[in-house]
């Protein structure tokens, strides 16, 4: 049987209530509401953290972030990254003979030792973190100024591009990366600025939204799913192409016109809002189409699955806690959620923990707060999606197992609520004398906006 191409397209703080077929009424995403019609939708799929570098770190390794030692958010020059010891997606699937390329945010680290193509990537065009991490983001995160790097492989090719023509030309790359690499295989990760802010959308997508410049730039991201498939059927490509649609966390949802619903909280919190985002995942032929699932996964479980699927298997030198969740793919009969407990960390606080349809809370607090408030709630999530009725004192037996279930969560990966180090975790990479991928330059035009007010940071063009 010929291996199956891939594409992996990771959105950037895009909400569980962002899509129509998620329940948007004010977004209009015809090509992704065709994807779930013609594949299966998740309704809880959970990603590994509520903010970007741990997510993607998960996403990439298959383990939770603690386990690989990963931190929230990384800034630019920091020294640490992901470990050049650790295995990724694009490693397994370089090794079963896949060309391999990423376009758009990494934010694994920006130190050329963290950089994707020393982590199985053949090929990277993109930036390096998020895209408020420019000129506007150092102002108010670091004392120096540092400009937003795009990168071709390992070389700073733009110091500061035009964000309002960024995603088109993300487009263009993915395009030409499936022409080059038509006869397969391929393994393609897109991984959007949007919606993250500031939001630099095309006149065109803003001309024709209903909910501003993030109803343009969710927009924007249907219209580049759409222009992928059409290449894909173009190509001849579509019917042996496994395509993967999710977010790297919840949605900030603070009046930029970003939504949750029907779930609490949002990006940078352990409420279902902050790590259940869509996910969509369409193999005409294979998967049968018009799927809902509502069986718990995971952004861990992509790579066993994926390399279980290509033939081989996830690495068996080292704990990997993501699972193989093909019989949920594939819609067999009796198939269920392989985890039988789920974790909810922030930073290297665990503030959650999940078994089943219940869903414990210990804690909650800032996401850079040294400690987290106490709490106790207990949320029964089948008959409580939204996590409003505290059930805790009618379930004390419930509750029990459930701390139990925490306290070994502790002795595998850590706590920093409790001070308790983990025995399973493992270390993050780490450089002396970092140094940021470019210098700013004053007398260059650099593009900025105020990254904290929608009313400023929408540009057209």
């Amino acid at each position: 049987m010929k291996k199956p191409n891939i594409i992996l397209i990771n959105c950037d703080d895009l909400g569980y209530g962002d899509l129509a077929c998620y329940g948007s009424k004010v977004n209009k995403t015809p090509y992704l509401d065709k994807m779930a019609a013609e594949g299966v939708r998740f309704t809880d799929y959970h990603v590994m953290s509520p903010v970007c570098s741990a997510s993607r770190a998960a996403l990439m390794t298959g383990c939770y972030p603690q386990r690989i030692g990963f931190p929230g958010v990384l800034f630019p020059g920091n020294a640490i990254g992901l470990h050049p010891d650790e295995i990724t997606i694009a490693d397994v699937l370089k090794g079963e003979g896949y060309r391999t390329k990423i376009v758009g945010k990494w934010h694994c680290g920006d130190q050329p030792e963290f950089l994707p193509t020393n982590h199985g990537f053949d090929e990277y065009y993109g930036l390096p973190y998020s895209n408020d991490m420019g000129i506007q983001g150092a102002i108010e995160k670091r004392p120096e100024r540092v400009p937003l790097p795009l990168l071709r492989n390992d070389e700073v090719i733009q110091e500061q591009p035009d964000q309002r023509g960024l995603t088109e030309r993300y487009t263009e790359e993915c395009v030409r990366f499936i022409r080059d690499n038509k006869q397969g295989p391929f393994f393609l990760y897109l991984a959007h600025m949007y919606v993250h802010v500031p939001l630099f959308v095309p006149d065109r997508f803003l001309k024709q939204a209903e909910n501003g410049g993030y109803g343009a730039a969710v927009e924007c991201i249907d219209w580049v799913a759409g222009v992928l498939f059409d290449e894909l059927i173009r190509q001849g490509l579509d019917g042996n192409t496994v395509v993967i649609f999710t977010s790297d966390n919840g949605s900030r949802a603070r009046d930029e016109g970003g939504s949750n619903a029907p779930l609490r909280g949002n990006k940078s919190t352990t409420w279902e809002g902050g790590q259940r985002v869509p996910c969509i995942i369409r193999w005409p032929g294979n998967i049968p189409a018009g799927r809902l699932c509502d069986e718990l996964i995971t952004s861990m479980d992509f790579l066993p699955t994926l390399a279980r699927l290509v033939g081989t298997t996830e690495p068996q030198d080292r704990r990997i806690d993501g699972k193989d969740i093909a019989p949920l793919l594939f819609g067999e009969k009796g198939a269920a959620s392989p985890h039988g407990v789920f974790y909810y960390y922030i930073q290297q606080r665990l503030e959650a923990v999940r078994k089943g349809k219940w869903k414990l809370h210990v804690g909650k607090g800032p996401m850079f707060a040294r400690q987290s408030e106490p709490v106790k709630e207990l949320y029964d999530l089948e008959a409580d999606i939204g996590e409003q009725v505290n059930v805790y004192d009618q379930h004390p037996d419930i509750v029990a197992d459930l701390m139990t279930a925490l306290d070994a969560a502790r002795q595998d990966l850590g706590d920093a609520i409790t001070e308790t180090v983990g025995h399973g975790c493992r270390p993050v990479g780490r450089v002396e004398n970092p140094k940021p991928l470019a210098v700013y330059n004053p007398d260059h035009p650099y593009i900025v906006a105020a990254y904290d007010s929608p009313d400023t940071a929408v540009m057209g063009g």
